[in-house]
């Protein structure tokens, strides 16, 4: 049987219970009511994933969480800014993107993840339906920016390399147009290209361009030193002792064995280089700089050690013109020699004792060698007539060699040599040494003053005949003198002899005065005449007369 709860009465409100009557006026006050307060929002697991997936899939920088929730806009927004680190990236370049737009573009990829996250997390997406395919999408796609990354690193070393190995081509450029110039025009350029080498050696040394250096110094090396390889060994100097500084610039101990490399070959072109220089003897500063610069930089060098035995050649064949045609001048360049040779000994440079000592003998050789040329000079300007300069060069070596054996015949040369140079007749024939003989002359003084005669000819020598002090005075005229000079039997005239065999004999006063010279009287001397000569002065005049000897008593 059905049970039904009774109708309520009439005056009964069907909404009594605990709750109001919604169509009554009244309601209850505040404090008696509230609405019932919903639970709080908690993302469910797939939501948290979905918003996970859509942030990572915005990191790939390509925008695809906005392409899967359907926002465009924000979407595009992703493209372009991944477009324009694009076009600041490539084409790779050795410096990189700018830190500043890398930056840019990471806080841009932070902020499209967690934006788009936190729009996934209320939103669901239309694709795909399983959140799951969402993010392992998202887990496969971040692998685009890191080998984005990857591939964009190895462009970037691809462009560095490409970078280095242009800097080594300017470097060998460098090296190719010096060698087409002097080495002072181009030691400039090959600085220039050191200083690449060395910079592609230090900084980048496991760049395939820095594995390229040392091969290239080698080459570098070579060509600086191209003039040595020619034999050019005086062009050689300045470039191989250029290369000697290099180590200025790239550390020994990279150079390795090229930092000695230009010593031997650098020492072996001043050798060579200074030899004809010092047997030039011109004077120039090469004469000695080259033997000077290899004893000074290379004391211990075989090179340094024949250096002496340069010199004794220099001073050999120097020596060996003395007998050629040119006595002078082989003279002159021996002095040279002792001079040079002086000023390697002289030097307080650091040399071995014995090369010292065998410089020293050089120079004693040498020094002995100009004695030798030095008469053979004089004997050889009074053979060839020149009896001025014949004259001064057996002067000085009567002066400075007073203990050389022909210290005697030189005197003879430069009394002979005055006589010639006013009489040339009297130079045919070189002055020996011969005395005495069958012939006397003897010479008168009738002046106030001494006289010294000279003679050549058949005899040379000088005779000097005192003053006469007893009355003797000039005479007004030669007139006069050629009449009664020498002829007053109450004087004693002061005399001297000397006898000469036969032969022409020429006869000067020495001290006559400068304004009337004598002239040379030509006497030829025969045993069977007498030879007597008066020598007056007229005035300031010291000329004088052959006397004629008395009329024989018939």
């Amino acid at each position: 049987m059905a049970v039904t709860e009774p109708a309520p009465a009439a005056d009964q409100n069907p909404y009594s219970g605990p709750y109001p009557d919604p169509h009554s006026a009244w309601s209850p006050p505040a404090e008696q009511w509230a609405p019932p307060v919903p639970p709080p929002w908690r993302p469910t697991a797939a939501e948290r994933l979905r918003a996970a997936a859509v942030g990572a899939l915005n990191l790939s920088g390509l925008g695809l969480g906005y392409v899967m929730a359907r926002r465009w806009v924000a979407a595009g927004v992703c493209w372009v800014a991944t477009g324009i680190l694009l076009l600041v990236a490539l084409p790779a370049r050795p410096e990189g993107v700018p830190g500043g737009v890398v930056a840019a573009y990471l806080v841009f990829l932070v902020i499209v993840a967690v934006h788009g996250a936190v729009r996934a997390l209320r939103t669901p997406v239309p694709w795909p339906r399983q959140t799951w395919v969402a993010a392992a999408l998202a887990l496969v796609l971040l692998a685009v920016p890191a080998g984005g990354a990857v591939l964009y690193d190895d462009a970037r070393s691809n462009a560095v390399q490409t970078m280095l190995l242009g800097r080594l081509k300017q470097a060998d450029d460098l090296v190719a147009t010096a060698r087409a110039q002097s080495f002072d025009n181009a030691r400039p350029t090959y600085g220039a290209a050191l200083t690449g080498y060395r910079d592609l050696l230090t900084d980048h040394r496991g760049s395939r361009a820095g594995k390229l250096v040392p091969d290239r110094l080698a080459a570098f090396y070579q060509t600086v030193a191209a003039p040595f390889t020619d034999g050019r060994f005086c062009e050689a100097v300045t470039p191989l002792a250029y290369l000697r500084t290099v180590p200025d610039t790239i550390p020994a101990r990279e150079l390795g064995s090229l930092a000695t490399w230009p010593d031997d070959r650098l020492a072996t072109s001043l050798l060579r280089c200074g030899t004809p220089a010092f047997e030039a003897a011109d004077g120039s500063p090469g004469a000695t700089s080259y033997f000077k610069q290899l004893i000074t930089t290379f004391p211990s060098s075989a090179q340094a050690a024949q250096v002496p035995a340069a010199a004794a050649a220099a001073v050999d064949g120097t020596a060996a013109g003395l007998t050629g045609p040119d006595p002078c001048g082989a003279t002159a360049k021996l002095r040279k020699l002792v001079t040079q040779i002086s000023n390697l000994t002289a030097a307080p440079w650091n040399q071995a004792a014995d090369q010292t000592t065998a410089l020293k003998k050089d120079s004693d050789t040498a020094t002995h060698d100009v004695e030798s040329g030095t008469f053979a000079c004089g004997k050889n300007q009074y053979a060839k007539g020149d009896f001025d300069a014949a004259g001064k060069t057996m002067q000085s070596f009567v002066t400075d060699y007073p203990k050389n054996p022909d210290n005697a015949l030189a005197g003879k040369y430069v009394i002979a040599a005055q006589i010639a140079q006013k009489e040339p007749a009297a130079g045919k024939q070189p002055p020996t040494l011969a005395t005495g003989g069958s012939v006397t002359i003897t010479i008168t003084n009738d002046s106030p003053v001494a006289v010294d005669i000279l003679y050549t000819g058949s005899a040379t020598g000088k005779v000097h005949v005192d003053a006469c002090t007893s009355s003797c005075v000039a005479y007004r005229t030669t007139q006069e003198a050629k009449a009664i000079s020498c002829a007053d039997a109450s004087i004693d005239y002061p005399h001297a002899s000397v006898t000469v065999p036969p032969g022409t004999v020429y006869i000067l006063e020495d001290n006559f005065s400068s304004s009337n010279p004598p002239k040379v009287i030509t006497e030829q001397a025969t045993p069977d005449e007498t030879h007597d000569f008066c020598a007056y002065q007229i005035d300031p005049l010291s000329p004088f007369t052959h006397v004629p000897p008395p009329p024989v008593a018939g």
